[in-house]
């Protein structure tokens, strides 16, 4: 039975597009099929974030975030040019308020340099010339960091690997996978290489990755002469000799689907912004941050002007409800029970449960949301604040309930998986395909 495709990817969010645009290029005339279960690309962490192309300040030096995001971002910008995409390198500042955050905010400026990102320090009276409406007593600015519509980018990324000849397939859902090594009958015989350590990231990440368990030739009703095989919603069967699993938000259940285990789990996190109103817009120019809490991967409530020049606040970070739980009221039984019963939740909320309690009373109340952002922007008032479409990070946890900090990567027989790619990935998403290629084409 002859193989459907080369190479399938399961997700076609901007690291799932980029995937299948860096596999055209790299291997001109290979067949590459990307599933979505949506009806467009781009329609969960890629389109419902805020825009900003980052310049790799806050990562830590040697990590894939950090060289992924440097490399990422100056990319980024070309490739927007190059493809008449709106985009804008405005550059940030980075604001402390009070003098517990200085030698925080010193440290970030160091670690900026390691990274080779060019770091000006600010005194109180030099923030004004960035940004006049914001006080603090000092700050970062970063000149390499922009703003993009991520969502032109991914259709963007789409077009191209369809004019190179990849089939994307969207209101496609995978329902089950089925595997066979070549020369085996069973999927135990290759061990995983798991790696954010190898790669140069957390270690944490590293020991994420997962094990292999042997996986018959026939599973859930499809069978497979060799390689892969995935069964969709509508019955359909595409088959493959390799599979790529950038689904995001539901990472950890493709990867468990096509019989690895990832080791770790995803749990959602909201993000809430707001939306200036218009006479208040003006208050800022460009991107205004907050120093970040370092044991977080989340950079708080920041003000970012987007390319269409709306002023968006946030995001702050509860835990959803949903997966996909883009309101307070949504709710997936299964993802609730999922994260429940989860024991690196609990040892989340037993570790940093103040911190979350100051993000729920955020999320619950305007009034604090804004009194957090008169912090940085004293001039702004509640009034001025309106809803704005939120977004849901995909956090990967692991049993212990250590936030996986860094972007992962696994491989099992005829698999890539991308277990954690929360933001910076837009961003490094050039990069980020490129590397899940090359990994790809050594499995062919």
């Amino acid at each position: 039975m002859a193989d459907d495709c080369d190479v399938l990817v399961i997700g076609a969010g901007i690291v799932g597009l980029s995937t299948a645009y860096a596999l055209t290029r790299a291997a001109p005339g290979i067949r590459v099929v990307v599933l979505e279960k949506e009806p467009g690309p781009a329609q969960h962490q890629t389109g419902r974030n805020s825009g900003v192309i980052h310049s790799g300040l806050y990562y830590r030096p040697g990590s894939l975030k950090a060289r992924y995001a440097v490399q990422g971002a100056t990319e980024m910008v070309a490739f927007c040019a190059e493809h008449g995409l709106p985009h804008a390198v405005t550059g940030k500042i980075v604001v402390a308020t009070d003098r517990d955050e200085l030698p925080r905010l010193h440290a970030l400026a160091q670690r900026g340099r390691e990274n080779g990102i060019p770091v000006r320090e600010l005194g109180s009276a030099q923030i004004t010339e960035y940004e006049p409406h914001v006080r603090g007593l000092a700050a970062l600015h970063v000149a390499t960091t922009g703003v993009c519509d991520f969502r032109a980018v991914a259709r963007t990324l789409a077009e191209l690997a369809r004019e190179a000849g990849a089939e994307v397939r969207y209101g496609t859902e995978v329902r089950a996978i089925a595997r066979r090594p070549h020369g085996s009958g069973t999927a135990g015989g290759a061990a995983p290489a798991a790696d954010a350590a190898r790669s140069g990231g957390t270690g944490a990440a590293g020991a994420a990755g997962p094990s292999v368990r042997p996986v018959a030739a026939v599973r859930s009703g499809v069978a497979v002469r060799s390689g892969v095989a995935v069964r969709t919603a509508a019955g359909d069967v595409v088959r493959a000799r390799a599979l790529v699993n950038c689904a995001g938000l539901h990472s950890d259940r493709i990867a468990r689907l096509a019989g690895d285990r990832p080791g770790l789990r995803i749990l959602p996190f909201r993000g809430e912004y707001y939306e200036l109103a218009p006479h208040a817009a003006d208050l800022v120019r460009g991107l205004v941050y907050p120093v970040p809490d370092p044991t977080f991967p989340f950079l708080g409530v920041h003000l970012t002007r987007g390319i269409d020049g709306a002023v968006h606040l946030g995001p702050n970070a509860v835990p959803a409800l949903a997966r996909e739980g883009y309101s307070r009221t949504r709710l997936s039984p299964r993802d609730a029970a999922a994260a429940v019963t989860y024991p690196g939740s609990w040892r989340i909320a037993r570790r940093h449960w103040r911190y979350g309690l100051g993000e729920l009373r955020r999320s619950l109340s305007r009034r604090k949301f804004t009194q957090d952002v008169r912090r940085m922007l004293p001039a702004v008032d509640e009034k001025d604040l309106r809803p704005a479409q939120p977004g849901v990070r995909s956090q990967a946890v692991l049993p212990d309930g250590t936030l996986v900090d860094d972007f992962s990567f696994a491989e099992g027989p005829r698999t890539i998986h991308v277990l954690n790619a929360p933001s910076p990935a837009a961003t490094a998403a050039l990069p980020i395909g490129r590397e899940v290629a090359r990994r790809t084409l050594a499995l062919l």
